[in-house]
């Protein structure tokens, strides 16, 4: 049982402290390890294209060494692979035993080849699962019991989300709302100490500034709140399809049982380095893109509905290979994709409002997908105004969240994590 009195509390508080510490360096260097091979692979991309002959073919070994490396990181510790968010919340319901303190460079290297070269994959997963691998640790190490080691895990698997986003009001509510699903007291200190002193060392690193800069977005009129409403209506069905394609991938690539893990990933990569020659967009976690539709890119509709496409096939085939890599930034590209094509549809009904609803369904889009598939909507909410330093769109943002999640709770589509802790855990006995 833990220890109930106050100086047992500030014992946890003071634990989580020096796990924020550890966490936000660690994924602050993450992170910026990726942003510079994202310009490292968008400058091999242009490059190749310049090559005579098959160039074509440096981006496809590229991305299938990395995913090979990654798979085989994993081969030697198995718990590295995927987001790992299912495990930590797995944790958090004594369905599984807290992740060792050797996750950490596992998860960090095999991250780096995997994301890093090319695979449609999101940091977040893996800065989650490296952020509890440290917190279980220093709850170890401080002599916890059983129950704070789980508590921490989780409390500082959260400064891993709000370190990878810079959201730190999101990294919270992550915890409270789609692991935890609680909020007391003995939790909430040591996750909002941890999350206030992870993102203040990621700091050092990265700066300080949200994920995207967006121009100010006035806020809209309450005429249009029913387009938002149908809008995230249908947001709740991609969420639902969506859900079903990361399923319907891991289980498709596991029926090829003959073939190695590490021969499955390097196919997988090497299917992702062809989209990654062809088109820079399709591939990576998915930053890029977005940032590039809010500066106004220049993305003409056709080329947005491939993009989307084949986004929506890469990122579920990308997370099937079984190297380390998350589910959420390559979401939240999908849901801005998903935006621009609904606000263009929408100005056939709504005329002369493109350009005014377009980076709100952007906005809009990120938030009610990630509800939809996650099922957790306030976090997805904050999560997005965090990372787009936007609060105007609040009122449709809540709407439009609220109605996705509805669609896909009715729809009986499970939310996304759990479904992949039931995969983990396997049947019960």
């Amino acid at each position: 049982m833990p220890e109930t009195s106050s100086r047992g509390l500030v014992k946890v508080v003071l634990l989580a402290a020096v796990a924020g510490v550890a966490i936000g360096f660690v994924g602050g260097a993450f992170r910026w390890c990726l942003q510079q091979l994202d310009r490292w692979r968008t400058e091999m991309s242009s490059w190749s294209e310049g090559l005579a002959g098959p160039g074509w073919l440096i981006p496809v070994v590229v991305t299938a060494c990395g995913a090979a490396i990654g798979a085989a990181v994993v081969h030697f510790l198995p718990l590295a692979a995927g987001s790992g968010i299912q495990h930590v919340e797995a944790v958090d319901r004594d369905e599984a035993d807290p992740p060792p303190l050797a996750l950490v460079p596992a998860k960090f290297i095999g991250g780096l080849f995997a994301i890093g070269s090319g695979l449609v994959l999101g940091r977040e997963g893996p800065t989650v699962h490296m952020g509890a691998a440290f917190g279980a640790e220093a709850a170890r190490r401080g002599g916890l019991g059983g129950d704070d080691v789980r508590l921490m895990q989780s409390a500082i698997g959260g400064a891993g989300l709000a370190v990878a986003f810079t959201a730190p009001v999101a990294g919270a509510l992550f915890v409270f709302e789609e692991v935890s699903k609680s909020v007391r007291l003995r939790l909430v200190l040591p996750t909002l100490t941890a999350v206030a002193v992870a993102v203040g060392c990621s700091r050092i690193i990265l700066g300080d500034r949200p994920d995207f800069l967006v121009d100010t977005v006035d806020s809209p009129s309450i005429v249009l709140l029913p387009v938002f409403l149908v809008f995230g209506l249908l947001t709740g069905l991609v969420g639902v399809a969506y859900n079903r394609m990361v399923l319907g991938a891991i289980i498709g690539v596991g029926y090829f049982r003959k073939i190695p893990a590490v021969g499955k990933a390097a196919v997988i990569g090497a299917v992702v380095g062809a989209l990654l020659a062809a088109d820079p967009l399709t591939a990576g976690g998915g930053d890029q893109l977005s940032q590039m539709i809010f500066s106004g890119g220049g993305l003409v509709l056709p080329t947005v509905a491939v993009l989307l496409l084949v986004r929506f096939v890469a990122g579920p085939l990308s997370y099937a290979a079984g190297t380390p890599g998350g589910l959420f930034a390559p979401l939240l590209a999908v849901g801005a994709l998903w935006g621009v094509l609904f606000a263009a549809a929408a100005d056939l009904v709504v005329p002369d409002q493109y350009s005014s609803m377009k980076v709100a369904m952007v906005i809009i889009g990120m938030s009610a997908l990630f509800g939809a598939v996650v099922r957790a909507p306030v976090t997805g909410i904050v999560l997005v105004m965090e990372m787009t330093a936007t609060t105007t769109l609040t009122v449709p943002m809540i709407g439009a969240t609220a109605m996705a999640v509805l669609v896909a709770s009715l729809a009986g589509s499970p939310p996304i994590y759990d479904s992949l802790r039931e995969r983990m855990i396997g049947p019960p006995s």
